[in-house]
Protein backbone atom coordinates (compact mmCIF):
# COMPACT_ATOMS: atom_id res chain seq x y z
CA UNK A 1 0.00 0.00 0.00
CA UNK A 2 1.12 3.91 -0.30
CA UNK A 3 0.03 6.48 1.47
CA UNK A 4 -0.57 10.02 -0.59
CA UNK A 5 -0.76 13.83 1.12
CA UNK A 6 -4.09 15.63 -0.85
CA UNK A 7 -4.89 19.03 -0.12
CA UNK A 8 -8.61 20.10 -0.69
CA UNK A 9 -9.54 23.41 -1.87
CA UNK A 10 -13.35 24.77 -1.95
CA UNK A 11 -14.67 28.29 -2.18
CA UNK A 12 -18.63 27.43 -3.76
CA UNK A 13 -21.29 26.49 -2.35
CA UNK A 14 -21.16 24.34 1.00
CA UNK A 15 -17.42 23.52 1.20
CA UNK A 16 -17.70 21.58 4.75
CA UNK A 17 -20.52 19.45 2.98
CA UNK A 18 -18.59 19.03 -0.04
CA UNK A 19 -15.25 17.51 2.04
CA UNK A 20 -17.51 15.58 3.14
CA UNK A 21 -18.44 14.04 -0.22
CA UNK A 22 -14.71 14.07 -1.16
CA UNK A 23 -13.81 12.07 1.87
CA UNK A 24 -16.93 9.51 1.00
CA UNK A 25 -15.49 9.03 -2.46
CA UNK A 26 -11.62 8.33 -1.64
CA UNK A 27 -13.18 5.91 0.91
CA UNK A 28 -14.96 4.63 -2.21
CA UNK A 29 -12.34 5.22 -5.25
CA UNK A 30 -8.96 5.50 -3.93
CA UNK A 31 -8.25 4.38 -0.27
CA UNK A 32 -8.86 4.72 3.14
CA UNK A 33 -8.60 8.12 5.26
CA UNK A 34 -5.76 7.79 7.62
CA UNK A 35 -5.48 11.16 9.06
CA UNK A 36 -6.95 15.09 8.16
CA UNK A 37 -6.35 18.76 9.53
CA UNK A 38 -8.05 20.76 10.65
CA UNK A 39 -10.62 23.32 8.23
CA UNK A 40 -8.16 26.20 7.53
CA UNK A 41 -9.82 29.58 5.68
CA UNK A 42 -7.67 32.00 3.41
CA UNK A 43 -7.67 34.21 1.12
CA UNK A 44 -7.19 33.41 -2.54
CA UNK A 45 -4.19 32.83 -4.41
CA UNK A 46 -3.81 34.18 -7.31
CA UNK A 47 -7.00 35.54 -8.85
CA UNK A 48 -7.97 37.43 -5.58
CA UNK A 49 -11.60 38.56 -7.39
CA UNK A 50 -13.14 35.42 -5.49
CA UNK A 51 -14.46 34.07 -2.20
CA UNK A 52 -12.05 33.19 0.71
CA UNK A 53 -11.27 29.28 0.33
CA UNK A 54 -11.57 26.72 3.31
CA UNK A 55 -8.45 24.11 2.84
CA UNK A 56 -8.23 20.66 4.33
CA UNK A 57 -4.79 18.28 3.82
CA UNK A 58 -5.99 14.47 3.88
CA UNK A 59 -3.88 11.31 4.28
CA UNK A 60 -5.42 8.26 2.47
CA UNK A 61 -4.13 4.57 2.18
CA UNK A 62 -4.25 3.49 -1.56
CA UNK A 63 -3.17 0.90 -3.83
CA UNK A 64 -3.75 3.53 -6.81
CA UNK A 65 -0.36 3.96 -8.43
CA UNK A 66 0.17 8.23 -8.80
CA UNK A 67 -1.06 8.90 -12.20
CA UNK A 68 -4.44 6.37 -11.22
CA UNK A 69 -5.36 8.28 -8.32
CA UNK A 70 -4.56 11.56 -10.12
CA UNK A 71 -7.40 10.00 -12.62
CA UNK A 72 -9.63 9.23 -9.26
CA UNK A 73 -9.16 12.74 -7.79
CA UNK A 74 -9.69 14.41 -11.30
CA UNK A 75 -13.28 12.13 -11.60
CA UNK A 76 -14.09 13.28 -8.32
CA UNK A 77 -13.58 16.98 -8.56
CA UNK A 78 -15.82 16.63 -12.04
CA UNK A 79 -18.51 14.34 -10.22
CA UNK A 80 -18.58 17.21 -7.30
CA UNK A 81 -19.17 19.96 -9.50
CA UNK A 82 -16.11 21.30 -10.46
CA UNK A 83 -15.50 23.29 -13.56
CA UNK A 84 -12.05 24.98 -14.80
CA UNK A 85 -12.63 28.41 -16.47
CA UNK A 86 -10.10 30.46 -15.01
CA UNK A 87 -6.65 29.75 -13.23
CA UNK A 88 -6.73 30.09 -9.80
CA UNK A 89 -10.51 30.82 -9.98
CA UNK A 90 -13.29 29.64 -7.87
CA UNK A 91 -13.75 26.26 -7.79
CA UNK A 92 -16.69 23.69 -5.76
CA UNK A 93 -13.73 21.86 -5.29
CA UNK A 94 -9.67 21.10 -6.24
CA UNK A 95 -8.01 18.25 -4.92
CA UNK A 96 -4.10 17.94 -5.29
CA UNK A 97 -1.86 15.23 -4.63
CA UNK A 98 0.89 16.81 -2.13
CA UNK A 99 2.61 13.95 -1.92
CA UNK A 100 2.65 10.46 -2.68
CA UNK A 101 4.83 7.96 -0.42
CA UNK A 102 8.47 9.45 -0.76
CA UNK A 103 8.36 9.85 -5.00
CA UNK A 104 9.13 12.39 -7.01
CA UNK A 105 7.15 12.53 -9.67
CA UNK A 106 7.40 14.51 -13.29
CA UNK A 107 4.68 13.72 -16.13
CA UNK A 108 3.56 15.79 -18.37
CA UNK A 109 -0.02 15.37 -15.98
CA UNK A 110 1.54 14.92 -12.58
CA UNK A 111 4.12 16.63 -10.50
CA UNK A 112 4.89 15.31 -7.48
CA UNK A 113 5.89 16.59 -4.40
CA UNK A 114 3.20 19.66 -5.60
CA UNK A 115 5.94 22.19 -7.04
CA UNK A 116 4.41 25.13 -5.08
CA UNK A 117 3.30 23.48 -1.95
CA UNK A 118 6.43 25.11 0.03
CA UNK A 119 5.23 28.98 -1.31
CA UNK A 120 1.83 28.43 -0.01
CA UNK A 121 0.58 28.61 3.84
CA UNK A 122 -2.77 27.59 2.95
CA UNK A 123 -0.86 24.08 1.80
CA UNK A 124 1.86 24.42 4.94
CA UNK A 125 0.15 25.15 8.15
CA UNK A 126 -2.79 22.53 7.67
CA UNK A 127 0.29 19.93 6.43
CA UNK A 128 2.59 20.85 9.87
CA UNK A 129 -0.71 20.31 11.78
CA UNK A 130 -0.77 16.77 10.85
CA UNK A 131 2.78 15.71 9.65
CA UNK A 132 5.22 18.74 10.88
CA UNK A 133 8.12 16.44 10.46
CA UNK A 134 8.04 14.35 7.53
CA UNK A 135 10.66 15.94 4.97
CA UNK A 136 9.92 16.95 1.75
CA UNK A 137 11.33 14.69 -0.63
CA UNK A 138 12.99 16.97 -3.21
CA UNK A 139 13.83 19.45 -0.61
CA UNK A 140 15.11 17.70 1.90
CA UNK A 141 13.23 20.14 4.69
CA UNK A 142 10.64 19.21 6.91
CA UNK A 143 7.18 21.08 6.82
CA UNK A 144 7.81 22.96 10.05
CA UNK A 145 10.97 24.04 8.36
CA UNK A 146 9.73 25.10 5.16
CA UNK A 147 6.44 27.03 6.80
CA UNK A 148 8.86 28.46 8.98
CA UNK A 149 10.57 29.85 5.78
CA UNK A 150 7.71 30.54 3.87
CA UNK A 151 7.34 34.10 2.53
CA UNK A 152 3.69 34.16 1.83
CA UNK A 153 1.84 36.60 3.50
CA UNK A 154 -1.72 35.45 3.25
CA UNK A 155 -3.30 34.84 6.53
CA UNK A 156 -4.23 30.99 7.34
CA UNK A 157 -7.51 30.85 9.85
CA UNK A 158 -8.01 27.67 11.30
CA UNK A 159 -11.87 27.25 11.22
CA UNK A 160 -13.60 26.92 14.72
CA UNK A 161 -16.22 24.43 14.81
Amino acid sequence: MNVATLLLGCNIGSCESTFVDTLNSFEKNCGKVLSKSSLYRTAPWGYSDQNDFLNQVVIIETALQPSELLKQTCEIESELGRTRMIENGPRTIDIDILFYNDLEVITNDLIIPHPRLHLRKFTLIPLNEIIPNYTHPSLKKTISELLLECEDQLNVYKKEN
